[in-house]
């Protein structure tokens, strides 16, 4: 039998639900704006590589494992020089390969060096089957550092040397150029670290905000989106631990918001505002149903703290992958199909199975 008592808490937890359901909308329409500004501009921009080495030092192939497509042109023969060669892999992404190391010191030198204080990230191939940092790749490293610090050495052709020899030319180029250099190993031939090495180059294009228009260039997005959804995952987790009431439903919200929009950005879909807003209101709303909302929210503080922080990582990582795999499988995005697919998500991180 319900009492008054009963029904005064009942309708105090309508009206509560009612205002975090309106902090949803108006965190959606700031969010929104702003993200999709942010990432908009960030899609006029271009993206240029310098790729610095020896001829036959695995370039083109790397650049076609990176990108995933076949792309990148032959290098030339050995011993042949030529002036930079510039070529659009997508239309805002551009690779430009720098004439040889004794080009680079003598004859190409002005060119070169004001191509590379301008380029968003130098790639400077290293040959693992051949003098490793040679003298004249030292000279030409110390040069070009002075110019951009965007440097990546990108040590190729692991596969031909033995496997206990890599750690050791890692410590002896780090020995010649600082303790801070990024070093990634890699097997063009065999795409060893091929992964690493796009992880690395997101680092330096994230901190100059271009990341999601390299990620949109890539043939092959699949394992970025799912770090970005892990990511999101944790810092929605993260803030579903504070211990005010509602003070966590905005920020979870707009982590929401923005992953569903940077997944929408690279794999080159629409998503309007007012779906956006829908699709936000139905994952927190329509699959956990006004108790589990209230939990996650801080309301009702029925599982603690601990819980409704992973109920909200949940949920975002379910989010996040319903969203990818309709954008990978070219489904019509809606409430209903959204809901259906976070239900099966969710099932694969429940935080009460834990």
């Amino acid at each position: 039998m319900k009492t008054g008592y009963d029904e005064e808490i009942n309708k105090e937890d309508e009206r509560a639900f009612d205002e975090d359901i309106e902090k949803i909308d108006e965190e959606v329409e700031r969010i929104f704006d702003e993200e999709m500004k942010k990432i908009d501009e960030q899609l006029e921009q271009e993206i240029l590589f310098a790729l610095v080495g020896e001829v036959n030092t695995g370039k083109s192939t790397t650049i076609n494992r990176l990108m995933g497509e076949e792309k990148a042109p032959v290098a030339p023969e050995p011993g042949e020089t030529f002036e930079l060669d510039e070529y659009n892999f997508t239309e805002k992404v551009i690779f430009i390969d720098t004439p040889g190391l004794d080009d680079i010191s003598k004859k190409n030198s002005d060119q070169t060096m004001k191509l590379i204080k301008k380029v968003d990230i130098i790639l400077f191939f290293l040959n693992a089957a051949g003098t490793v940092f040679s003298e004249s790749e030292k000279k030409v490293y110390d040069k070009i550092k002075k110019k951009n610090e965007n440097v990546i050495l990108v040590l190729n052709k692991i596969d031909a040397v033995e496997e206990d020899t890599i750690p050791k030319l890692v410590r002896f180029i780090k020995k010649n150029t600082g303790s801070k250099q990024v070093i990634v190993p890699i097997s063009s031939k065999n795409n060893i670290n091929i992964d690493n090495l796009r992880e690395e180059i997101l680092n330096i294009l994230k901190k100059n905000g271009k990341d999601i228009l390299f990620v949109r260039s890539l043939n092959e997005k699949t394992s970025i989106a799912n770090k970005w959804i892990y990511s999101a995952g944790s810092a929605a987790g993260a803030i579903g631990l504070s211990p005010i009431p509602g003070s966590d439903i905005v920020p979870i919200t707009g982590i929401q918001i923005g992953l569903m929009i940077q997944l929408a950005k690279i794999y080159d879909k629409e998503l309007s505002k007012e779906r956006a807003k829908e699709l936000a209101v139905a994952t927190l709303v329509g699959n956990l149903g006004k108790t589990l909302f209230r939990q996650v929210v801080g309301a009702v503080p029925i599982a603690g703290p601990a819980a409704a922080g992973a109920i909200a990582s949940s949920m975002t990582i379910a989010l996040g992958h319903a969203v990818k795999y309709a954008y990978e499988n070219d489904i019509e995005l809606d409430v209903d199909t959204l809901k259906g697919l976070i239900t099966e998500f969710y099932k694969f991180n429940d935080p009460k199975k834990a």
